[in-house]
């Protein structure tokens, strides 16, 4: 059997598929991955084929746009405006920016990228005919294929948020840049005409799929690669808090939103360790740590957390189902719409508490932690996520549905006109 996954320009959307990528390899069948340039060698570092044909938009400009015309509908939290869409420096009014003057030089050159990718991934699939196909929630490409290849298609969520969300702006389809519905003769895009919806999300979370068949997964992390340190081993004096700040939050979210300084400072101040995970220009804003933090990089997360008691991250989805998986409670300070989400939903499970990052409160972080540690009813709520994330279906277990979905089709063709 022939997989085409299909993903978006972001490691965060497509790593949630790896354990998939895995079994089906594992199972002897052969795994493609249409993505961008910019993905392959996370990929291949990951183990999957990639095949580098596509090209779209950068996540991070999509996500400060997204902010940009958030803060004009009044749903941007900071009393300063969001970073520049382009540049991602500070910005002093949100007339700074002329979008319309900008879209109005830029969009033939964005649409014609867009054309290109799309067509791209239509030539791949005609050539290398795939029995069944899989993508992210927000690739326009993954969204496009699963229309026109007459093959079974499935989106694979990357975390508690599916394909009938319907939080104030929250953004989930993905922009059709080039007109490729239409000039494929499928539509408008959409979720509408999802078949097919695997959630690794246990049932106690499960979002809303607008009406389509949900394949249920086990929730097997993936954070890229990495050695487990050897100090894990051995059981911590005090209780271990780990902090995750992950580079796109400054990105997206600009300097404003790295709060990590007062975290450090107000957790330091508990009987704790604390294991900080950093990278990039996010470390050099850190000035001196205190004695009991622990600064590391690219240690994945999935080694830390099951030794961890509290995890405090910024609500992004992989943060939030690692913890889950690993039965660590959780404590996000959220600055999107989707994070705000992802924290809410682990909260209502009582597995952790979300604060936002904006305006976070002196104290607030100290507070929230002490809680989380000194109440085991929330260690409690984590350990039922773990153990219901356990009892379901592994990848492998997947493979068997692909397969007899696969074995159910007609011979594959792919449809459509330009």
């Amino acid at each position: 059997m022939r997989v085409l996954f299909t993903v978006s320009d972001w490691f965060g959307h497509w790593s949630a598929m790896v354990p998939l990528g895995w079994a089906l390899q594992g199972a002897g069948h052969e795994v493609r991955v249409l993505c961008a340039p910019s993905q392959a060698d996370a990929l291949t570092r990951a183990g999957l084929t990639a095949v580098p044909v596509l090209d779209g938009w950068d996540m991070a400009f999509q996500g400060r746009l997204q902010n940009y015309l958030n803060a004009g509908k009044g749903l941007w939290s900071y009393p300063e405006p969001p970073p520049h869409p382009v540049t991602g420096q500070p910005l002093a009014d949100l007339a700074d920016f002329d979008l319309g003057g900008w879209f109005g030089a830029n969009l033939p050159a964005l649409a014609e990228r867009a054309r290109q990718s799309t067509d791209a991934a239509v030539a791949y699939a005609r050539r290398w005919q795939p029995d069944v196909h899989v993508h992210d929630l927000v690739s326009i490409e993954g969204l496009l294929l699963g229309r026109v290849l007459d093959v079974p298609s499935a989106i694979h969520l990357w975390g508690p948020a599916g394909t009938d969300e319907q939080e104030p702006g929250l953004t989930l389809v993905p922009v059709d840049m080039s007109k490729s519905f239409e000039r494929y003769g499928v539509g408008e895009p959409g979720f509408e005409q999802v078949t097919h919806v695997i959630d690794a999300n246990p049932a106690s979370l499960a979002p809303a799929v607008q009406g389509a068949e949900r394949l249920p997964v086990r929730f097997v992390p993936y954070n890229g690669p990495g050695a487990e340190p050897d100090w894990l081993a051995g059981l911590p004096e005090r209780p271990r808090v780990c902090v995750v700040w992950g580079t796109s939050v400054s990105e997206m979210f600009g300097e404003v939103s790295f709060t990590v300084p007062q975290v450090i400072e107000e957790l330091a101040a508990l009987d704790v360790e604390v294991v900080l995970t950093l990278t990039g220009a996010d470390r050099e804003r850190l000035g001196e740590l205190p004695s009991n933090v622990r600064l590391l990089e690219r240690v994945p997360l999935h080694l830390l957390l099951p030794h961890c008691d509290l995890v405090v991250h910024h609500g992004g989805a992989g943060c939030v189902m690692t913890a889950l998986a690993a039965g660590t409670p959780q404590l996000a300070l959220t600055n999107g719409v989707e994070q705000r989400l992802n924290a809410d939903r682990i909260a209502a499970a009582g597995a952790g508490l979300g604060l936002p990052n904006a305006g976070l409160e002196a104290g607030a972080v100290r507070a929230a932690a002490a809680a989380l540690l000194g109440d085991p009813a929330h260690r409690a709520a984590a350990r039922r996520l773990r153990e219901e994330n356990d009892r379901r279906p592994a990848p492998a277990e997947l493979v068997s549905v692909l397969e007899e979905l696969a074995a159910a089709r007609q011979p594959a063709t792919v449809g459509g006109g330009r």
